[in-house]
């Protein structure tokens, strides 16, 4: 009998669980937006503080703290939300099997989309960037620094790039992500709706990256040219 009483009132309360955490979700959530919204303009990360985020997501800032210990891991978490869903994206993206060419031109597509649709987010990654607390610039280093490692994964795989060393595929990767970045940038400073502003720099980072890659087949594997160096070193030189 006991045990089945017991049974029944953890049925009964997981209603009321399920509840508590909806309302945490969207409180939780109602916080990160309240951030990102008082950012928009000229104001940064920095200059905002907790009571004006809880004000502005409707909450006391005794709620605050039952989300996140400080402004800090906020940021940290707006920086993981930022890169996360977008790393699946491109992971997705650069795994159909298409020509380089056309795997380019998607892969841009779907980030330049994605930047677009999460403008907020991105608006933040660029203000805090350089800007932003060292906590906050350190997250997001490491996060385009995964994004390069991810990269340079992929570009292992293809058959053209086998010859390279995990530190030149990182180094070729960290061309494409940093021209990436940039534009990026241009792309956030291009009025909403303006479609042949957006074309030109999908049409611009399309280029540049296949420029990288006609570059990476005229480079010279690292291991390749000490074998050079080697036999130059002992190849006695011939004395007029």
């Amino acid at each position: 009998m006991t045990r089945v009483t017991r049974s029944r009132r953890r049925d009964d309360d997981q209603p009321e669980v399920g509840r508590r955490d909806a309302r945490k979700q969207r409180t939780r959530r109602a916080l990160l937006d309240a951030a990102l919204e008082l950012i928009q303009g000229e104001q940064s990360f920095n200059s905002i503080s907790l009571r004006e985020v809880a004000r502005n997501a409707g909450v006391v800032p005794t709620a605050f703290y039952r989300h996140f210990r400080d402004m800090d891991e906020l940021g940290l978490a707006l920086v993981d939300e930022s890169l996360r869903a977008l790393r699946q994206m491109m992971r997705e993206a650069r795994a159909a099997t298409l020509p380089t060419s056309h795997l380019i031109r998607r892969s841009v597509r779907t980030y330049l989309r994605y930047v677009q649709d999460n403008e907020r987010y991105f608006q933040f990654l660029a203000k805090e960037r350089f800007g932003g607390g060292r906590t906050i610039r350190l997250s997001i280093r490491q996060g385009i620094q995964l994004f390069i490692s991810e990269l340079s994964t992929d570009l292992a795989r293809w058959p053209f790039l086998t010859k390279y060393s995990t530190e030149e595929l990182q180094m070729f990767s960290s061309m494409i992500v940093n021209l990436m970045v940039n534009i990026t940038e241009l792309l956030l400073d291009t009025p909403y709706g303006d479609e042949d502003e957006v074309d030109s720099l999908a049409e611009l980072a399309e280029q540049q990256i296949l420029l990288i890659f006609l570059g990476t087949g005229q480079w010279i594997p690292k291991s390749e040219r000490r074998a050079r160096e080697a036999q130059n070193a002992a190849t006695p030189e011939l004395k007029p």
